[in-house]
């Protein structure tokens, strides 16, 4: 068999497996995702082992250090996946929920309730983390899912997935509600894109701009992107000074591999002499390396120019790109030009330039005096997420079992006909 009959076997599976799981109601999935985090648990050892040998083998390739943090599982990592997916257990199931009721003039009750999607492929690299995020929150929503993982973490991936397919045989439920390809090969992704009748109902690709791209570009079936994440943090000119420098200090450093580190840091005019060479300086002492303008360099005349792909550039790696600008308008002007529609933050005491920001900053998630790494399913009370969406539809920001959801409606009458009939 070829790879694109193969995957139709496994997408026919997991579409019989979906049937399944919505049927089995929400204690049957909420129990097995108990026991999938069990499992996960109890076979520790075994994907650490496997993820060290994967882990080495980039090293040994010269990846940098951010890339390998991105793959790199420990005790404690591996144990907030498992505790990651009891708390998706725990969630309220979105299946089934009623979102609107309202009764037309003629009596017809009209009903907006939520339903799985149905099969899901999500594409993704690097985070092996992934892998149980969205296995869980696929499951949580009553959808079975196919997962492509990179092939840098391929053994980690398949390790996850073989504990949360126990954790659905203990529940009762069908091992493939949760698959994943036997092998690496690409044309497992050419496979998923290109199958449309009989495939997958929604593709979700997590990872950099060419992978997207290349989804994009060949799917056959609808697609939710996450995108680049050029991240911003406003220093406005009435912030708090303690607060500007805490905030700017954890939203670029405290991981500086995630999609929600920020990338550039844009301080006002009015206040940059004062905090820019505070802020800078704390930056560099945390091992940050600073690309700024004209104006940051004449604060800071360490600090390496700037250049223009510099203000659109997605790091994941310790190093930020900084502009000192005129204002707000100018503020919202270059996120407007290079920002990437993911998560942008303001740091100010002045609650109407705050309300304008995030009325104006056009992203999936805006915050104030908040850290951009907030923008985050788990953060968000989702129990976990599997990217941030930074499109329009069908979802935006982070992506958690409510959103991976349609809905159908359900119209309840009493006799009513829309034509003239004879008694």
């Amino acid at each position: 068999m070829t790879i694109s009959e193969r995957f139709a076997a496994m997408a026919a599976r997991g579409r019989a497996a979906r049937l399944a799981v919505e049927r089995a109601g929400p204690e049957a999935r909420s129990a097995a995702l108990k026991a999938g985090a069990a499992a996960i648990r109890a076979r520790a050892d075994a994907i650490l082992s496997v993820n060290a040998k994967e882990t080495q083998a980039a090293r040994t390739r010269g990846e940098s250090a951010a890339f390998i943090d991105r793959l790199t599982l420990d005790a404690d990592r591996l144990e907030a996946i498992a505790a990651g997916v009891e708390a998706i257990a725990a969630l309220p199931d979105p299946v089934g929920a009623e979102r609107r009721r309202w009764t037309r003039p003629n009596g017809l009750e009209m009903v907006e309730v939520s339903v799985p999607i149905g099969l899901i492929g999500v594409i993704f690299e690097s985070r092996p983390n992934v892998t149980a995020d969205a296995a869980a929150l696929c499951l949580r929503a009553g959808n079975a899912v196919i997962l492509r993982g990179g092939s840098e973490t391929a053994g980690s991936s398949t390790a996850l997935v073989s504990a949360l397919r126990e954790g659905l045989e203990a529940a009762g439920l069908p091992a493939d509600a949760i698959q994943t390809p036997p092998d690496a090969d690409r044309d497992w992704v050419t496979a998923m894109l290109s199958l449309d009748e009989g495939g997958c109902d929604l593709v979700i690709p997590r990872g950099g701009k060419s992978l997207v791209a290349h989804v994009r570009a060949y799917a056959r079936t609808p697609v939710l992107s996450h995108l680049d994440g050029v991240c911003h943090v406003y220093v406005h000119e009435r912030a708090d000074p303690e607060k500007a420098l805490r905030i700017v200090l954890d939203s670029k450093m405290r991981r500086t591999g995630v999609c929600n580190a920020a990338e550039t840091l844009l301080i006002d005019a009015a206040c940059a002499p004062a905090l820019l060479p505070v802020i800078a300086g704390a930056l560099a002492g945390a091992g940050c390396a600073l690309r700024g303008d004209d104006a940051a360099r004449t604060l800071v005349p360490g600090m390496k120019a700037a250049d223009e792909a510099d203000w659109a550039t997605e790091y994941l790696d310790a190093i930020l790109a900084v502009r000192v600008v005129e204002g707000l308008d100018a503020a919202l002007a270059h996120i407007a030009a290079y920002g990437s529609g993911h998560t942008d933050a303001i740091i100010t005491q002045d609650e109407a330039a705050a309300r304008r920001f995030l009325h104006e900053a056009d992203s999936a998630v805006v915050l104030h005096n908040a850290a951009t790494g907030f923008s985050d399913g788990g953060e968000f009370g989702f129990g976990g997420e599997i990217g941030i969406a930074t499109g329009r539809l069908h979802a935006r920001g982070p992506v958690g079992a409510a959103q991976l959801t349609t809905h159908k409606y359900i119209v309840l009458g009493h006799g009513q006909v829309r034509g003239s009939w004879p008694d």
